[in-house]
């Protein structure tokens, strides 16, 4: 979760591994010996960034290596995302995505299968949710006031989407479907023009991230009305859970989590989940992903697996219902 600037140019050395050959295996042993390339599949800045980056510093310091962050972007995730499933799988290319992984089967035709091309090494965190956010110019005040417009109106509202598939899609969508309402979703290639369309009332609301719903509910530029997680956020404890604010049993959050591709030495495999788990336990970690809105989310591979065909086959339901088809 990094800025492209900060990435530093490094010359892979080139290690040969062909399964069935001669050549030995990667083995947990001696890795890492060389700079480990860590793939963000979209635009540099943002939670992925700050996730990665701060999981990076963490692994480098317990290994010695440098863990690099390098920025991939394109087709909402897919050029990135395809270009770790081709590497080699040798230890020495990581995928760091968010449960759009999980979403985009349902959306998107892809060139890759979001698991049998990947070997699941563990989420590090998700959020504590999104939150409802909605211009000060929409006369609504609470999640019902939003739900009753919405029906008086239906389709006649806009929210912001930060890209087909993407999380805050599927969180307003299954917002939509848990309130039975209908609403038109704008879409943007990310989150950044998103923000600023909402604070300038040219959508009227959206999902955000705590860490931008924050500053903009304080400075007035939205009206946050409930958060969709299970839990209040001690940062803004007025604000109920969307839940506890009629729409019973809504809970949506997004997951932060790191792949190697398929075929990776199960033993390189445990090694990352073991060593990002204990990353994401310390003390500083911890304080910082709570100041933002996260929480540690450790899970072991096959358990990583599980989660993620959970969340294709809730998708893919979702996106029958609502008439979409993978494009």
């Amino acid at each position: 979760m990094i800025r492209s600037a900060w990435l530093k140019a490094f010359i892979l050395v080139a290690t040969p591994w062909f399964a069935g050959s001669g050549l030995a295996q990667p083995t947990a042993h001696d890795y890492p010996n060389r700079p480990v390339r860590i793939i963000v599949p979209v635009v540099a800045g943002g939670p992925l960034d700050f996730i990665g980056r701060l999981i990076g510093q963490k692994l480098q310091a317990a290994w010695g290596q440098n863990f690099i962050l390098e920025n991939r972007s394109g087709a909402g995730g897919i050029i990135g995302t395809q270009f770790v499933a081709r590497a080699p799988p040798d230890g020495y290319t990581m995928l760091h995505f968010s449960s759009a992984h999980a979403l985009m089967p349902a959306f998107n035709k892809l060139p890759y299968d979001s698991i049998r091309d990947f070997s699941a090494i563990t989420p590090a965190a998700r959020t504590i949710g999104y939150v409802l956010a909605v211009h000060p110019s929409l006369p609504v005040h609470s999640v019902a006031d939003l739900v009753a417009l919405a029906r008086k109106k239906p389709g006649q509202l806009n929210y912001g989407n930060s890209g087909h598939g993407a999380v805050l899609h599927v969180a307003m969508e299954s917002f939509n479907a848990a309130s039975k309402i209908r609403m038109t979703p704008v879409q943007y290639k990310g989150i950044g023009q998103l923000v600023t369309d909402l604070a300038g009332g040219h959508i009227e609301l959206s999902f955000l991230t705590t860490s931008n719903a924050i500053g903009m509910a304080q400075q007035g530029k939205v009206r946050a009305l409930g958060i969709s997680g299970a839990q209040r956020w001690k940062q803004m404890p007025d604000m109920p859970t969307i839940a506890e604010a009629g729409i019973k049993g809504y809970e949506y959050y997004a997951w932060f989590a790191f792949w190697f591709p398929a075929a990776t030495p199960v033993a390189l495999v445990n090694r990352l989940q073991v060593e990002i788990t204990k990353a994401v336990a310390l003390p500083e970690v911890i304080a910082r992903f709570d100041e933002l809105g996260f929480e540690p989310y450790p899970l072991k591979s096959d358990a990583f697996t599980r989660l993620i065909q959970q969340d294709i086959n809730a998708t893919t339901k979702l996106a029958g219902a609502l008439g979409f088809k993978p494009q």
